[in-house]
């Protein structure tokens, strides 16, 4: 008899104080918050039920209500639209219902019931797991044989804590996932592997991976492991290729000059318009030889016919040459008395031409 009250009063403390429970949820899924009783009948018309939120900071907010045959639902921004009864409330089920979920629904839920006196209430906790942001990875280093290249990985959120895990992908039959065996993992920041002393078969695909409660996000990143004799080749390569360039400027610059003076006008000869005082002195020598020119001029003409085909050119080419306009419009050049007096001091050297003129 006494056992029986004691397991009375048991039963009536619980469903007074209520119960505790915890519940964990991935963002933007559905989740459904326990809540019961057996207030609802017969009394209907003075059942009230209520629904209150408790956040990290300790604020307080109402999230629903049932009270004098209406429910209200949309009493805050944050959950308008988003939560609701879950079942059928009158009949003992008062269970909240949110969905989607938000990071902002996460804390201490308060459901309260009562009717005609008698009142029940529980308290749920929530936690919203929010899953990794899909992680960015990273290299730092040098990717050639024998240096020392790191591995970064890192998701922007996520729930705290965040695992990072890196492994390698396998392309190929009889390739290892595990990675090289000079590696090392940075404890204080879980997100970042060493690879020491890199070689030709570091070279692949590698994968990081970051989890939570929420779930799983990855991303890869190729590393290509260069050869030390490549690589010194690919520099000497540049320098040639440069060296090469430059020559070839230097060449051009030089070329260039030339070629103007090939693609240049040659200048024109001009015929040269004898001279007043030079015409002075031959009228004058042609007057004290004129006798002796007339009187060989027959015998001279009949030796020399080929002086009169062809005379010669320094002398009748530009002394006695035709004047025309290209002549008259060039500047004459001097002939030096010296040759003038040579060539006169000839006899069988001047032209029937000049002879006749000289005559007359």
């Amino acid at each position: 008899m006494i056992l029986l009250v004691l397991l009375g009063l048991v039963s009536y403390y619980v469903g007074t104080l209520g119960t505790h429970t915890e519940i964990k949820r991935v963002a933007e899924e559905k989740v459904t918050l326990p809540c019961h009783h057996q207030l609802g009948l017969p009394e209907k018309d003075t059942l009230d039920i209520e629904w209150l939120l408790t956040d990290h900071e300790g604020n307080q907010k109402v999230v629903i209500t049932y009270s004098s045959r209406h429910v209200y639902n949309n009493l805050t921004e944050e959950q308008k639209g988003r939560v609701a009864f879950a079942s059928n409330f009158l009949a003992g089920d008062a269970s909240l219902q949110i969905e989607p979920l938000k990071p902002s629904d996460e804390g201490r839920y308060t459901c309260k019931v009562k009717n005609s006196g008698r009142y029940v209430w529980s308290h749920v906790i929530l936690k919203v797991l929010v899953r990794p942001s899909k992680p960015k990875c990273e290299l730092e280093g040098e990717l050639t044989e024998g240096s020392d290249l790191t591995l970064q990985c890192e998701s922007s959120s996520g729930t705290k804590p965040i695992v990072y895990y890196w492994q390698r992908i396998r392309e190929k039959e009889g390739e290892d996932e595990r990675l090289p065996p000079k590696s090392r993992i940075d404890y204080n920041h879980p997100g970042r592997v060493l690879l020491q002393n890199l070689t030709m078969s570091s070279s692949g695909l590698y994968q990081c991976t970051a989890g939570n409660e929420a779930g799983k996000e990855s991303c890869v990143v190729r590393v290509t492991v260069q050869c030390m004799v490549a690589g010194a080749l690919l520099i000497f390569l540049l320098v040639w290729l440069l060296i090469r360039r430059k020559d070839k400027e230097r060449y051009e610059e030089e070329e260039r000059p030339n070629e103007i003076r090939e693609d240049a006008e040659a200048p024109k000869a001009r015929l040269v318009k004898p001279s007043s005082s030079s015409s002075g002195s031959r009228s004058s020598r042609s007057g004290s030889s004129s006798t002796r020119s007339t009187a060989n001029s027959g015998s001279r003409s009949q030796r020399t016919p080929s002086s009169e085909a062809a005379p010669r050119p320094g002398l009748a080419t530009h002394t006695y040459g035709p004047v025309g306009p290209e002549a008259r419009g060039s500047e004459p050049k001097k002939v030096h008395h010296a040759t003038l007096t040579k060539a006169e001091s000839t006899p069988g050297t001047i032209p029937s031409q000049s002879r006749a003129f000289q005559t007359v």
